[in-house]
């Protein structure tokens, strides 16, 4: 099994020491985590696209090509790219200059985004949200096929008579992930055509989600892919510390205030401390606790799902201070990572 993070580059203010975060300050401690993340061999680093004053990721395939001179090994990819309001050559441009940068690297996950405000930002009309999507994948596919491209243009996309796209990624095309976030229909459509599945769950119990797995490999087998072949990806919320309670103090201000801001603006019912720790035990949506709690909350969900063949945690939300967030992928890459692929693996895990 492979194990990564992902991220939204918070910026804020720290709800425990006070301490303002500007872009400045998030996006230089964010390559030092990536650079932390492939020392302790960790396999990818994701970074979502987001257009908030809460956020500085923007243009993630920017911060990813900074990461890449710093790494070696680790993967890096959108969490997601936003693909209804972008440009699918532009997107394919940018994360090829990165595959080629990086030796071979980058990796596309593409998604409709859990916010909006990329629509209006570069003139889009949320009328056309599914239309948008549907059409920009088509052509990104298109793209990463070969070097010379025709396309018949549509809606929301002109036409291309047999022009090259460059550079070429380093293996001649990049590897293409679609995330949801739970619409049975986006999963149909991945497993149509062939693309591996990321599912983001963020709330409820994530055994609820199994069903979506269940339906992504029937609807492959019927498209007439091998099944057995397309990965698929767990991505949650969490943290991990030295003990669950240290985990706990760390992670539960930071998410409940980005969680009850997004409530908020929302209509939701704000996160309560009982809440987050409903949440965080072995059947919740937040994968929280030592080392070895998090080991058996992840092979319990390995099994309930039938199995995935990445796990990633977004464990940066909201403001959490620097040294304790290196501290936890420390330990997520040392001490969760290996006994998960030892258990996998048929091994006996060692005492914690």
């Amino acid at each position: 099994m492979e194990f990564g993070l992902y991220t939204f580059a918070d910026v804020g203010t720290n709800p425990v020491t006070g301490e303002r975060v500007d872009a400045e300050k998030r996006l230089n401690d964010l390559i030092e985590e990536i650079e932390l993340a492939d020392q302790v061999g960790l396999d990818l680093f994701g970074l979502g696209e987001h257009h908030r004053p809460d956020y500085a990721s923007s243009a993630p395939a920017v911060a990813l090509a900074a990461a890449a001179m710093r790494t070696k090994s680790i993967r890096l990819t959108s969490a997601v790219s936003v693909l209804s309001s972008d440009d699918p050559i532009r997107v394919f441009q940018q994360f090829s200059t990165l595959d080629n940068l990086s030796h071979g690297r980058a990796e596309i996950m593409a998604g409709r985004g859990s916010f909006i405000e990329s629509f209006p930002l570069f003139g889009y009309d949320l009328a056309d949200y599914d239309t948008l999507y549907s059409e920009k994948l088509d052509l990104l596919l298109k793209l990463n096929e070969g070097e010379h491209v025709t396309w018949p243009g549509g809606r929301h996309t002109a036409p291309i008579d047999g022009r090259g796209v460059y550079p070429r990624p380093v293996n001649g095309s990049l590897p293409l992930w679609i995330a949801v976030g739970g619409t049975p229909q986006s999963v149909v459509r991945a497993a149509q055509f062939g693309l591996p599945l990321a599912i983001a769950i963020i709330g409820g119990e994530p055994r609820r989600f199994a069903p979506l797995f269940e339906l992504y490999r029937r609807a492959a087998r019927e498209a007439g892919h091998n099944a057995a072949k397309l990965k698929t990806s767990l991505n949650v919320h969490g943290f991990v510390g030295k003990t669950r309670e240290k985990a706990a103090e760390t992670f539960y201000l930071p998410q409940a205030e980005v969680m009850n801001r997004i409530a908020e603006e929302r209509g939701f019912s704000p996160m309560t401390r009982p809440h987050f720790e409903a949440l965080s035990g072995p059947s919740g949506a937040i994968f929280l606790g030592s080392p070895a709690e998090m080991v058996d909350k992840i092979l319990a969900h390995h099994e309930i799902f039938g199995g995935f063949d990445r796990f990633v945690i977004q464990m940066a939300i909201g403001i959490i201070d620097h040294r304790d967030l290196m501290e936890a992928i420390e330990l997520y890459g040392t001490r969760v990572a290996p006994e998960v692929r030892k258990a996998l693996a048929g091994e006996t895990i060692p005492a914690a």
